[in-house]
């Protein structure tokens, strides 16, 4: 059993206590909620990362924060996505998007990035008929109130691209890889995202009918840059780029990738 298999001192050392009087609001410590969870997923100890959410999800409740509440949901949406399990990303989907419209947030920055995670959360089960919409609406908030090169609009592009291939909307999921990586090359650090980009531009090509190739090489050399960090994300990018080049033949460079992922994830 995992060293981390249950919740430690301080993951819980401020609940909120559920005799306090109904009128009395408190709120969780979102910061180091969030900071516990990067910990056990940079350890990539999935099972810890759930207990802990379900935890704080019934602390939030308990101490009635709305915006806590709201954020442990848009976390566990991401966490299921990636456990596989789409009955419980659906259930905390929903239940993040009823809060926003209980909170009175639905035009806001915070609204996109909830819009994003659902949308994204569908995609990855194939609801893409669903997720489009609320990447849509995503859109348009983000364009509205950020600056255009920030890096929340670099991932809404590249993420929406990838439904609106699968949908066979091409030219407009071309268009949007085209403005993600315009996006992230006005960032520092987005190395790792770039590489994502490119492999999803490979996918989009060999689906037309062209070689996947330059964009295949372009990724390896970014994922290979010593400047990228030897973190958690990084492994999950490395994770996540390694079907790729094993789907079109680079079964080595899938090897090494998913090699160097669970040295990443055994060290932390």
């Amino acid at each position: 059993m995992s060293d981390t298999a249950y919740l430690k001192k301080e993951d819980y050392e401020e609940p909120c206590c559920p005799f306090e009087k109904p009128d009395r609001k408190e709120t969780i410590p979102i910061g180091r909620v969030i900071s516990r969870l990067d910990e056990y997923l940079n350890r990539n100890d999935l099972a810890a990362a759930e207990r802990h959410l379900k935890y704080w999800r019934q602390e939030a409740d308990l101490c009635r924060d709305e915006r806590g509440r709201l954020s442990i949901l848009n976390e566990q949406i991401g966490l299921y996505r990636k456990m596989g399990r789409e009955t419980e990303c659906n259930e905390a989907i929903e239940s993040a998007l009823r809060q926003l419209e209980a909170l009175g947030m639905e035009t806001s920055v915070t609204a996109g990035t909830t819009y994003i995670n659902a949308a994204t959360g569908f995609s990855s089960f194939r609801h893409f008929d669903r997720a489009l919409p609320l990447y849509e609406s995503a859109r348009r908030l983000y364009e509205e109130k950020l600056p255009p090169s920030d890096y929340k609009l670099g991932g809404l592009y590249n993420n929406m691209a990838i439904t609106l291939a699968a949908l066979k909307r091409y030219p407009d999921a071309e268009e949007l890889y085209s403005r993600a990586m315009a996006v992230m090359k006005q960032n520092k650090g987005t190395e790792g995202e770039i590489a994502v980009t490119y492999c999803n531009l490979a996918d989009l090509a060999a689906v037309q009918g062209n070689s996947p190739e330059d964009y295949l090489k372009k990724a390896e050399e970014l994922l290979n840059a010593h400047i990228l960090p030897d973190n958690g994300y990084y492994a999950f990018i490395c994770e996540k780029c390694a079907p790729t080049f094993g789907y079109y033949g680079h079964k080595e460079t899938e090897k090494a990738l998913l090699k160097r992922a669970k040295e990443i994830y055994e060290r932390n």
